[in-house]
């Protein structure tokens, strides 16, 4: 029987590598990536490795480890080292994610300015960019704006935002030769859909009325609309910022509370509440005050706040008056659905995309400028809203539906209260 006269090599390589298993995958993605750079290599020393050549310009110098990540798993390079100059291969970093690319990006600009710091010149160093000269920083800080800031100026087009959420990260950036304080707002809101969105972010020099009235009227500008409850901790302004700029809308106040006996992790609302007692009374009014949030409706919420009240009053008048004055802030959520309680009366939901943010800005510490700030949160923003696109509903159509006209009806009875009472 004879040969073929040829095979059919892209069938076969496809059902090669359909069982192939990840380790023959991670050496097939070695060796070509290996190859890759050593043929750029070769090219700026204008001759192969080892080829004895008049036109020769430069030398190898041995290799450097590099791990790099891939859709077969983590692949250990050999980075070739020349004797003159540096080489680093380039689509290392381009084919990272948004948010390793801002990162390197900020890292190289702080770097190539002679502002950085110790820790960030030895991240630069790992990273590779040590290698990078100003005009390649540049034009992937440039690619990594443009980016960010077609994120930031999305029209917010997928119908009303029945829920958002808001809140404040300090940062500390370098600015007239100075190290200040800045804050990077955010939102995050519900859509149409379901689906959880980033809305936006903006930096602000002070966290105040100013800066959140700007940051709420340009997500109007852009398109939000629908919004019943807005959901923060107290920060300063924000409170007056929407009922200016989001009229209707309610605020929740945050209502997690501390898990520990010393009340560190709680929002303002609870340590200031525990900060008006002993501390040996601390868990006890704590284990009180959870009390209120775990009953069945609306009708027995607001029975077992008066509890509450009624108790704290007997033993710490002070913080029952604190408590009092919170209170109507504090469940504004029972306005809403049960099913989605859980969902909208605290701000847990941002404190874990602050988490992902500060993982990130921790390690820069210090940025050059505001623009880096918003380049390196706005990429992390923008991967994480691509991931909740194609993730699973926050919240049902229905529920959304029913939230949307809730609070119609509740200030319907509201309304209707009064004229009972002068009849």
């Amino acid at each position: 029987m004879t040969a073929p006269d040829s095979l059919p090599l892209h069938a076969l390589t496809e059902d090669n590598l359909a069982a192939a298993s990840p380790d023959l995958l991670r050496a097939m993605v070695k060796t070509f990536a290996d190859a890759l750079m050593s043929a750029e290599a070769d090219a700026l020393c204008n001759a192969e490795y080892g080829q004895v050549s008049d036109e020769r310009v430069n030398h190898r110098n041995g290799y450097r480890p590099r791990e790099w990540d891939t859709r077969a798993g983590t692949v250990e390079l050999a980075v070739p080292k020349l004797r003159q100059g540096s080489y680093f291969p380039h689509w290392l970093l381009e084919r990272r994610r948004r948010a390793e690319q801002a990162l390197i990006s900020v890292v190289a600009t702080a770097y190539l300015l002679g502002v950085s710091t110790r820790r960030v010149e030895k991240l630069a160093e790992s990273l590779g960019v040590t290698q990078l000269s100003k005009s390649q920083v540049s034009a992937m800080a440039k690619h990594l704006d443009e980016q960010v800031a077609a994120f930031r100026n999305r029209p917010l087009d997928q119908g009303f935002y029945a829920f958002v959420w808001g809140d404040a990260l300090t940062q500390k950036v370098r600015e007239g030769g100075r190290i200040i304080n800045v804050h990077a707002l955010i939102a995050v809101g519900v859509n149409a859909d379901g689906h959880r969105e980033i809305l936006g972010i903006d930096v602000a020099t002070a966290e105040d009325g100013a800066g959140w009235l700007a940051f709420l009227r340009s997500l109007t500008a852009r398109g939000l609309s629908g919004v019943q409850l807005v959901v923060s901790d107290a920060h300063t302004g924000l409170v007056n910022a929407i009922g200016a700029v989001l009229p209707g809308a309610s605020w929740q106040r945050c209502r997690t509370l501390p898990h520990g006996l010393n009340g560190r992790g709680g929002t303002p609302i609870a340590r200031n509440l525990l900060s008006q007692v002993p501390k040996s009374a601390q868990p006890w009014v704590a284990t009180l005050l959870r009390t209120v949030f775990e009953q069945p409706d609306t009708t027995a919420v607001q029975a077992q706040m008066r509890h509450v009240l009624d108790a704290l009053e007997a033993k710490f008048p002070k913080a029952a008056a604190h408590l009092d004055v919170a209170q109507h802030d504090l469940l504004a959520f029972t306005g809403f659905p049960r099913e989605i309680w859980r969902q909208i009366w605290s701000n847990n939901p941002q404190e874990r995309l602050n988490k992902e943010i500060r993982r990130r800005t921790d390690v820069v510490g210090i940025f050059p400028d505001r623009a880096a700030l918003i380049r390196l949160v706005g990429a992390v923003l923008a991967e994480q809203n691509d991931e909740w696109t194609e993730a699973r509903r926050y919240m049902g159509i229905e529920l959304l539906a029913k939230a949307h006209l809730h609070p119609i009806e509740s200030e319907t009875d509201e309304t209707a209260l009064p004229t009972e009472l002068t009849a």
